[in-house]
């Protein structure tokens, strides 16, 4: 419940919240920059290592260990506090990074990536919750605008910083120059309330988490169509994932039942809308306006620029109080944004519309995506804020992983052919299922003024 002396707090960078503030931005930062300067560099590990075989797999692998990290580490934070998960985390994400800047050869650099990824998705439920525990309701809002906002830093320097160190000392110091990062965030978060909750087991939920996990590997592979038996990891991917989904997400999740469930399928729609259409801008850009690389880059920033003053806007503007009206209006906005986007495959049509469209795209996402946040921790009984935020993020983990393999498998049939027209098809698709998260957004409930403040 939110307290008199709560409510006088009108922000989060200040007071007793302010340390850990600082913290939560370092820790999301330093995901954001390990991400995108790993992208960067991830040409050259392939060479040097002789493991062009294995690129996919690179990316693949920490999403498939972050999985089972989820379904395990929500359990464990609930008993014990967020303390000791980000303390664990941060030494299994720290370790995994090393063991891939000073691999010798390509498996032993899929090790620690699969080590890194189990301590990213260990870490991930326990920034959440500290946010739950560290802030009122109404200050949320803003730290998760903070979140929103350490993922755009990086995209403006990451890889150009990225490129530049691997250019001068090599790619093995990319990886190696992350540890230093994450322990002066952890640092800064240490001091944050951590206090322990619930212990409630839920057996037999790592088989399911490892279904899970192999249905990822298997989509993310079979998205390459480079293996003869591809459809059928497609199928196998899919039920495997559907089978562990099931167990691990919260009852009612399928049929999106009010509470959580709908909070799940909104975000779902959303966040797979968004990820599926933001792979084919590039491209697009390319082939049909005949843009640079670089170019093409400066609009993806743009789309993720828009996205955190969504953000703000959502966690600010009096106007947009009532919770689920701003998860609606933001999925309109998505929507509609990268509707606008797909006409830059018409030649007529003047380049500045699509770019706009975009970054639209990206204001609604962050309105939308920054509140379903909130509105999840708001569901979550007290001392039961880990399992709401593993089953938040495996919610995210899941559903982007199906709808990019698939979005994957349909384009490489017309990357030789027609490659805009798919293209284009594929993002036509992610503005309806954009369209789409009005369903569950429908049957959300929330308290208007909860976040703002």
């Amino acid at each position: 419940m939110t307290t008199v002396a709560d409510a006088a707090v009108v922000s989060p960078w200040r007071g007793r919240h302010g340390r850990t503030t600082v913290g939560v931005f370092s820790l999301a930062f330093l995901f954001a920059f390990e991400a995108l300067a790993v992208a960067t560099v991830m040409p050259d590990v392939a060479q040097d290592l002789d493991g062009l075989r294995w690129y996919a797999v690179a990316f693949a692998a920490p999403l498939a260990a972050s999985v089972v990290a989820l379904a395990a580490a929500g359990v464990q934070v609930d008993r014990q506090g967020p303390g000791p998960a980000l303390r664990r985390g941060l030494v299994l994400f720290c370790a995994g990074v090393g063991v891939a800047g000073l691999a010798p050869t390509m498996p032993v650099f899929l090790l620690g990536r699969l080590v890194h990824g189990y301590g990213g998705g260990v870490l991930g439920v326990a920034l959440y919750v500290v946010i739950a525990q560290a802030y009122p309701e109404q200050l949320r809002s803003r730290v998760f605008a903070v979140l929103t906002t350490a993922w755009v830093l990086p995209a403006l320097v990451g890889p150009a910083l990225a490129a530049q160190v691997a250019a001068v000392a090599g790619w093995r110091w990319v990886f190696l120059g992350v540890p230093v990062l994450a322990v002066a965030a952890w640092v800064l978060v240490a001091g944050a309330p951590s206090r322990p909750g619930v212990d409630r087991p839920r057996a037999g939920r790592l088989p399911f988490a490892l279904l899970a996990a192999g249905g990822v590997l298997a989509v993310s592979l079979a998205g390459q169509r480079a293996h003869p038996a591809w459809p059928a990891l497609v199928v196998l991917g899919l039920v495997a994932i559907g089978i562990g989904a099931r167990r691990l997400l919260p009852p009612g999740t399928w049929r999106m039942a009010p509470g959580l469930p709908a909070v799940l399928g909104a975000r779902a729609a959303i966040g797979t809308a968004f990820a599926a259409a933001e792979v084919y801008v590039p491209l697009l850009l390319t082939l049909r306006r005949g843009l640079s690389l670089a170019e093409a880059g400066w609009v993806l920033t743009a789309g993720a620029v828009a996205w955190s003053a969504g953000a703000v806007l959502a966690a600010r503007w009096r106007a947009l109080a009532d919770q689920p009206t701003r998860v609606r209006l933001g999925a309109v906005l998505l929507g509609g944004g990268i509707g606008c986007f797909a006409l830059v495959a018409l030649p007529g049509v003047p380049l500045v519309v699509p770019v706009l469209g975009w970054g639209v795209a990206g204001l609604g996402i962050g309105m939308a995506f920054s509140t379903l946040s909130v509105l999840a921790l708001a569901t979550a009984t007290p001392g039961e804020e880990g399992a709401t935020s593993s089953a938040l993020q495996l919610d995210d983990y899941l559903s982007n992983s199906v709808g990019l393999a698939l979005g994957g498998v349909v384009f490489a049939g017309f990357a030789a052919s027609a490659p805009v027209p798919a293209a284009t098809g594929l993002v036509v698709a992610a503005a309806v299922l954009a369209g789409l998260a009005l369903l569950p957004a429908a049957r959300l409930a929330g308290r208007a003024g909860a976040s703002s403040g």
